[in-house]
C-alpha cells in the first residue's frame, strides 16, 4: 500500500499554522485528505489533531528532546511507518519495556530529517499548533468528500472518531447510514451554563431538572452480559470498575447505551469528595466503591433514541434503571426547579442540570438545550504555565497561568488559548506537590519566574466574577480566582471558551 510521506504532513501543517484564515486552513487540509490512501486516513487525521489513534504513548518532553541528534539527510518516513511505530510503542509493557521503547524511539528518530523530527515531537506531544482542531478538520473532511457538513458532523459524533469518519468518507461509504453501535462510544452531549434555575428555565421552557452530581462522566454499553464502560474522553475503563459492570448487568435489558455519572459514597450514603472518587476511578477496585447514576439512555433493545424527545428517553430510563437514575423532576415552574437545586445541594451534590423536555441528544455538542446551574461560578481552564513559590512554598510550582479556549481565533490562531488570569489560592500541600511534578513533566520552556507547559492540564477554577482588564489579550481578568480541583477526566479541547468566561463579566 502506498503511503504519504510525513514530510507532506509537515508541509501542510506549516501551511495551516501560518494562516489565520479558516477557509485557507480548510482548503489545505482538504487537499491533503484527497490524496491520502484510505488505509492511512485515520492515522493521518489523528496526527493532524495531535491525538494519535493509539491513545497516549507515555513519552514525555524530556525524553523526546534527548532523541534529537544526528538527523537523516533525506526524508523517507511515511504515515504508515510512523503509525506502526506508535502501535508498537503503545503496546510495549512489562519487563524490558523501557529498553524496547527507547529502541523504538531511537530507530524512528534516527531515520527522520530535522523537520521530520520536529513533526514527530509535535505529534507525540499533541502540540501541533495549527489551529486544525476538530471543527476545522471536520469541515475539511466534508469538502474533500463533497459531502454536506451536517452529515459528516453527525457521523463523527456517532463514531466518536473523526479519523474513522474521514476513512469512511474517503472510501465512499454512505455516512447517512452511520448509527449508534453498542460497544462503540459516542461523544457526550455537553451543557451550557446558567446562574439560576429560573434563568435556565426562561431559556429552555418546560424542563427536566436533575441533580448535578460531583462525579466523573461515564457512558456504559451493554450487549447481553457483555458490559463496557467509557470515560467522557471515550477511554475504556471496564476492567477498573467491576461494581459498575455488575450494576448494569442487573438491569432488565438486552442491549443498552446509558449516559451518566459515577462517584463514591461515604458510609452514610453521602457523596465523597470529587478527588476521592477520581482516585478510585483511575485505579483498580479497592475499598472505595463507585456507584453509577444514569441521566439518559441513547439506545435500548435495538432502538436508537438520540433523536427522540428527552421526555420519552427519561420515561424509558425510569423503567429500566430504577434507583440508578439521577434524581429530578419535570416541571414548568421555576419555584419547583429552585427547590430541586436546594435539595440537590442539601444532599451534597454540586447543583442541577436543566434540560428542555423536547431536546434530542446532540452527541459531542454544547448548546442551550441543556444548562448547568451551580451556586458558585466555576470555569474549566487550561494551565499555560506556573511560577515558583516563595516563603513556605519555596521549591513548589505555585502560581498558575490560566487560559481559556479561543475557537474562533479572535486573539490568535483558531483553537489557541488566551490567558485570562493567575491564581495560587485554594492549593493544598498535596496539590502543590502533585502539580510541581506534573508541570515539570509538561515543561516546554523555562522562564525566569517558572515554566511554560504544554496546554494539556484542565483545572476547575471558582471565581467571584470577571472584570475588564487591559493586562490580558482577551480584555478580561478573573476576580478572586481559586483552584477547586484538577480535572483529569476532561481534555483541554473541552475547557471553557473565552466567550463563556466573558459571560461572567460584571457591569
Amino acid at each position: 500500500m502506498p503511503s504519504t510521506p510525513i514530510a507532506e504532513l509537515d508541509r501542510v501543517t506549516r501551511t495551516v499554522g501560518s494562516t489565520r484564515s479558516r477557509t485557507a486552513k480548510i482548503t489545505a487540509l482538504a487537499e491533503l485528505l484527497r490524496v491520502l490512501d484510505p488505509g492511512e486516513v485515520r492515522a493521518a487525521v489523528g496526527m493532524l489533531l495531535g491525538r494519535v489513534r493509539q491513545g497516549r504513548l507515555g513519552v514525555g518532553w524530556r525524553t523526546l528532546q534527548d532523541m534529537r541528534g544526528d538527523a537523516a539527510a533525506e526524508a523517507s518516513l511515511t504515515v504508515l511507518e510512523v503509525d506502526q511505530a506508535f502501535t508498537e510503542l503503545a503496546g510495549t509493557h512489562g519487563p524490558g519495556s523501557q529498553a524496547r521503547r527507547a529502541e523504538l524511539l531511537t530507530g524512528l528518530f534516527s531515520r527522520a530529517t530535522e523537520p521530520e523530527q520536529d513533526v514527530l515531537i509535535r505529534v507525540i506531544l499533541g502540540d501541533m499548533r495549527t489551529g486544525a482542531l476538530d471543527g476545522v478538520l471536520t469541515d475539511a473532511v466534508a469538502r474533500a468528500a463533497d459531502l454536506p457538513l451536517a452529515v459528516v458532523r453527525r457521523a463523527a459524533m456517532l463514531t466518536g472518531d473523526l479519523g474513522e469518519t474521514a476513512r469512511l468518507a474517503r472510501t465512499g461509504a454512505d455516512l447517512t447510514e452511520v448509527g449508534l453501535r453498542v460497544g462503540t462510544p459516542v461523544l457526550p452531549m455537553l451543557a451550557g451554563t446558567a446562574t439560576t434555575p429560573t434563568e435556565a428555565m426562561t431559556a429552555v421552557g418546560r424542563a427536566a431538572v436533575q441533580a448535578k452530581l460531583d462525579g466523573a462522566r461515564i457512558q456504559v454499553h451493554r450487549r447481553g452480559q457483555e458490559v463496557r464502560v467509557y470515560t467522557r474522553s471515550l477511554a475504556e475503563i471496564t476492567d477498573r470498575v467491576p461494581e459498575i459492570v455488575e450494576s448494569v448487568r442487573s438491569l432488565p435489558v438486552e442491549t443498552v447505551i446509558l449516559d451518566g455519572e459515577t462517584l463514591a459514597l461515604t458510609d452514610d450514603g453521602a457523596p465523597r469528595l470529587f478527588q476521592d472518587s477520581m482516585a478510585r476511578f483511575g485505579s483498580e477496585a479497592g475499598e472505595v466503591v463507585l456507584r453509577p447514576w444514569f441521566f439518559d439512555v441513547l439506545h435500548l433493545d435495538g432502538r436508537d433514541l438520540i433523536d427522540s424527545r428527552l421526555t420519552e428517553r427519561l420515561e424509558l430510563l425510569a423503567r429500566i434503571a430504577g434507583d440508578l437514575m439521577v434524581p429530578g423532576t419535570i416541571t414548568d415552574d421555576p419555584a419547583v426547579a429552585e427547590q430541586v437545586l436546594a435539595d440537590s445541594l442539601a444532599a451534597g451534590h454540586e447543583g442541577v442540570l436543566v434540560k428542555g423536555v423536547d431536546s434530542v441528544y446532540a452527541a459531542g455538542r454544547r448548546g442551550s438545550a441543556w444548562l448547568k446551574v451551580k451556586p458558585v461560578h466555576t470555569v474549566d481552564l487550561v494551565v499555560l504555565g506556573a511560577e515558583w513559590g516563595y516563603g513556605r512554598r519555596t521549591g513548589w510550582l505555585s502560581n498558575l497561568h490560566l487560559g481559556a479556549r479561543d475557537p474562533e481565533g479572535r486573539y490568535g490562531d483558531a483553537g489557541s488559548l488566551v490567558m485570562v488570569g493567575k491564581t495560587f489560592k485554594g492549593l493544598t500541600d498535596a496539590m502543590l506537590t502533585w502539580q510541581t511534578q506534573r508541570f515539570t513533566e509538561l515543561t516546554t520552556e523555562r522562564i525566569d519566574a517558572g515554566v511554560l507547559v504544554r496546554p494539556e492540564q484542565v483545572v476547575e477554577i471558582a471565581v467571584d466574577g470577571v472584570q475588564r482588564s487591559t493586562r490580558y489579550p482577551g480584555g478580561i481578568a478573573l476576580r478572586f480566582a481559586r483552584v477547586v480541583r484538577y480535572r483529569d477526566d476532561k481534555p483541554a479541547a473541552e475547557a471553557d471558551t473565552i466567550d463563556t468566561v466573558r459571560a461572567l463579566l460584571r457591569p
